[in-house]
């Protein structure tokens, strides 16, 4: 016999062009003239935010002092960037994209996130991928960035100025967000994914490979070309091959991230979580790992990519953070099967129409899915086939989005 145990996540639903979350409020924005490096507009300029996405107008030059750069000719400029971010981040569940060159995502001063790797490989034979760290280190000024050729400043490492890294006994600041929507933290988080246990320094779950030569990539393959010979002029470490992905041996999966309960989403997220050892020194891969987790948008990646043109009708974020509560326009009643793996949802004649319900689990997988529903109308969830554990239902209409949890008890 199988229960089902219903929790109120959300009693009240605001429409989400009203809500300020934190994909909307977590920039720092620029409300006072403010400069930074040879005198340009400083951090982001602009928040633009619709029920559906938010925009950042932004700049690419922090607040913070930057410079020198120790045998880089490149100058900062004013790149005058537009992202485009999802304000309901979806994780993909088909082929997986890769994290490629450029920007990845944006630190929340609009300062643009790059990956571990420095564009070049080995020989220029597109194989063995150098280390941003260990070949462009050297040239990071003391908040460890520094700019491209076309004055794009960019960080591939824990962004050091842009707050405390020394602070391990609060649960680090949303630093940036990913491409896919996913918020980024700094190197402090619970414990426990559940939001419980005490505050610890997020170990990365990469580590370098015990191996003798460079003829061999990862996953076991032959390389197609033979590394350099690992010496002092080469150590371990050198090149993103060099490093091997080993589940579970430190806190984070494989995209450098984990879904978890923090300060700034209660109710649990994905995030991305910056490494860095007990000296404050990078470990790789630094902010992702090779793949994104979630479902990117278009538009913000790959050449000339950051300069997107809002094509909806938009508000511009003026820092209030107070919102009127509404009731709800999604109005339905669950009623708990005290015999069956089945959960009937009745929704009000006063509902909205063409509500979606999604169904996740504590890893933010999606494990059901109907779209459709309308007001009146009763509806059977067969969660038959799902293992017992704690699950979000969240209902989403044109306007509005609530969402309730249930636990299944065997």
């Amino acid at each position: 016999m199988t229960r089902w145990i219903l929790f109120v996540a959300a009693l009240i639903a605001v429409p989400l062009s009203a809500q300020i979350t934190p994909e909307v409020s977590a920039w720092i924005r620029n409300t006072t003239g403010q400069t930074g490096y040879a005198g340009l507009p400083a951090n982001v300029q602009l928040v633009q935010y619709s029920a559906a996405n938010v925009y950042v107008s932004c700049s690419c030059i922090p607040g913070y002092d930057i410079g020198p750069w120790q045998g880089n000719p490149n100058i900062p400029s004013n790149k005058n960037f537009v992202f485009k971010f999802t304000r309901m981040p979806q994780k993909n569940n088909g082929t997986l994209t890769k994290v490629g060159l450029g920007h990845v995502g944006v630190w929340s001063n609009g300062v643009s996130i790059d990956n571990a790797w420095d564009a070049q490989t080995y020989n220029n034979q597109g194989v063995w991928q150098r280390n941003a760290l260990v070949f462009e280190g050297k040239g990071f000024d003391n908040c460890l960035g520094h700019p491209q050729q076309g004055g794009e400043y960019h960080h591939h490492v824990n962004p050091t100025c842009l707050y405390s890294d020394t602070d391990s006994t609060h649960h680090s600041p949303i630093i940036g967000y990913m491409f896919d929507g996913y918020p980024v933290y700094g190197a402090y988080a619970y414990t426990n994914t559940d939001g419980t246990g005490s505050i610890r320094r997020m170990a990365s779950s990469f580590r370098t490979r015990t191996m003798t030569d460079r003829t061999t990539l990862p996953n076991g393959s032959a390389a197609t070309s033979a590394g350099p010979a690992i010496s002092t002029q080469y150590p371990l470490g050198s090149f993103l091959q060099d490093f091997e992905y080993v589940a579970g041996s430190g806190d984070l999966d494989e995209h450098n991230g984990r879904f978890c309960v923090t300060p700034d989403y209660p109710n649990g997220t994905y995030a991305y979580f910056v490494t860095i050892d007990e000296n404050r020194y990078p470990t790789f891969p630094f902010v992702i790992g090779d793949t994104y987790y979630g479902t990117v948008q278009a538009g913000n990646t790959g050449p000339n990519s950051g300069h997107n043109t809002p094509s909806e009708l938009t508000t511009t974020y003026s820092g209030t953070t107070s919102v009127e509560e509404i009731p709800s326009p999604i109005a339905f009643e669950i009623e708990p099967s005290q015999y069956h793996n089945v959960l009937y949802v009745y929704f009000s004649e006063t509902s909205a129409n063409n509500v979606v319900l999604d169904v996740f689990n504590t890893q933010g997988t999606l494990v059901q899915s109907m779209d459709n529903l309308q007001p009146s109308i009763g509806y059977a969830v067969d969660l038959s086939h799902v293992p017992s554990g704690v699950y979000v239902l969240r209902f989403t209409s044109t306007y509005h989005q609530i969402s309730r949890t249930i636990v299944k008890v065997p």
